[in-house]
């Protein structure tokens, strides 16, 4: 409608139906118009790396005062503890005063400072050659070959050592082949060249295979298991880095689907008594019996939805949410029967809040979600095995979103594989608390076990 009618010459019902359309067209506008809230790291899954970060106060330099405290005898208030047994031991003493030239002994003097001077000496490979010898058999004309230990059997030239530490440069510290080449030679005096490094981590990929199947039989009997995914690039394709853990074993898995296909396949028909994720829609395929849905994604819906204006129910949820949590966080010096009445009350405080009525939309999403998952908020409670949050699941994938950023993917299938394998190895170590260098080690070596696996 371009020109405005007669008003004159419409007729009662004509004006009503011209009403009722600019009415519905000015409702479109106003909602057109609506401000919604920024999506952040607080009040939504956007990852804090994409979040907008103020400027931080710069932060005042110590004293001179303290400076000299610090690295006064002892390190009184602070400072890198001294070296117990010092490898060489320096003692200055003053020969004579410096004002008048007298002479001072050693007897005259007491000690005012002791600080450490730390080198690392230069660090050379150890190179073992080898001679196998052997002969024609003078009796039976076989020929015979010395054996040699299963560590000096030939192949390649690099060792176990070097492996481990390859393998923990590339998929813990994402450092490139030839950033990689050109620390080994500097650092370590090691010339191997980029080939070489990419031949070495084949052969770790198939080591690796019997510690990574030994926490995939783990997982198939699992009572919890958290799961989460996040994207991966292989040969210039979108794919979907899985994680499924719990607080002994955690297994990666990286597969072109996002689908409950890959939860068949890695479970292979197990059905664990609790499943706790988010509320992505492959994750509520789950096979477990029960489900803890993370109430860290909840809570940061509840933000999202005060700061789109909702005044009846967001906050209300979020405050209830966090009370749960903090409760949990003292279940242990509850009485049983305290238990009891907080879960009660924690149940009748739902119920309560999804008698709202909220009239702005995000309430009114937020409220119809609870009104569904109200038996999966709170399992937590009930059994002290389950996490409240699958925040463990998160932190597992986080460096991999690194490991993304920083090489752009992986260029074959087999690296695919083994960083997954890798990564599988790490995050379970980190639970039996082993760093990565030595859950790397230990799955490399064929005399240890990363854990008790059976």
């Amino acid at each position: 409608m371009k020109d405005l009618p007669d008003l004159q010459a419409l007729t009662p019902e004509a004006k009503d139906a011209l009403i009722a359309l600019l009415w519905e067209e000015l409702q479109k506008l106003r909602q057109a118009s609506e401000k919604r809230p920024k999506k952040t790291a607080k009040n939504s899954s956007l990852p804090p790396s994409q979040g907008f970060k103020p400027s931080q106060k710069p932060k005042s330099k110590p004293s001179e005062s303290s400076v000299q405290r610090a690295a006064s005898l002892g390190r009184v208030g602070g400072g890198r503890p001294l070296s117990q047994q010092p490898d060489h031991l320096v003692q200055a003493h003053v020969p004579h005063c410096l004002d008048c030239g007298f002479s001072l002994s050693p007897d005259l003097q007491r000690l005012m400072q002791r600080y450490d001077k730390i080198e690392i000496p230069p660090i050379r490979p150890v190179v073992t050659q080898v001679e196998r010898y052997g002969c024609d058999c003078p009796q039976c004309g076989k020929s015979q070959l010395a054996e040699v230990p299963a560590a000096l059997s030939p192949g390649s030239p690099f060792g176990q050592s070097i492996a481990v530490l390859v393998t923990t440069l590339r998929y813990s510290h994402a450092i490139s082949y030839a950033r990689m080449q050109q620390l080994m030679e500097e650092v370590f005096g090691l010339e191997i060249s980029e080939g070489a490094i990419a031949n070495l981590l084949g052969q770790v990929n198939q080591t690796l295979d019997r510690t990574v199947n030994g926490i995939l039989t783990r997982l198939r009997t699992a009572r919890v298991i958290g799961s989460d995914e996040t994207s991966a690039r292989v040969r210039g394709i979108n794919q979907w880095e899985w994680v499924f853990q719990n607080e002994d074993l955690c297994l990666h898995v990286i597969r072109p689907s996002r689908g409950a296909d890959v939860m068949q396949e890695v479970l292979n028909g197990h059905a664990p008594a609790v499943w706790v994720s988010d509320l992505f829609s492959a994750q509520k395929t789950h096979p477990a019996q029960d489900w803890q849905v993370c109430l860290s994604h909840q809570l940061r819906d509840c933000q999202y939805g005060i700061d789109a204006g909702d005044d009846i129910f967001s906050a209300r949820m979020k405050r209830l949410l966090l009370w749960a949590i903090v409760v949990r966080r003292r279940w242990e010096q509850l009485a049983e029967s305290t238990r009891y009445q907080y879960i009660k009350r924690l149940h009748r405080q739902l119920g309560e809040l999804l008698q709202l009525s909220p009239t702005q939309a995000d309430g009114i999403r937020l409220q119809n979600r609870y009104q569904d998952l109200r038996d999966n908020l709170f399992l937590f409670l009930e059994d002290t095995t389950i996490p409240p949050t699958n925040n463990a699941s998160e932190q597992a994938l986080r460096l991999s979103v690194i490991f993304r950023k920083v090489t752009n993917g992986f260029r074959s299938d087999w690296g695919r594989d083994l960083f997954a394998k890798v990564r599988s190895i790490v995050n379970t170590g980190k639970r039996q608390g082993l760093s990565a260098f030595q859950s790397i080690s230990r799955a490399l070596d064929p005399a240890q076990s990363l854990f008790s696996l059976s």
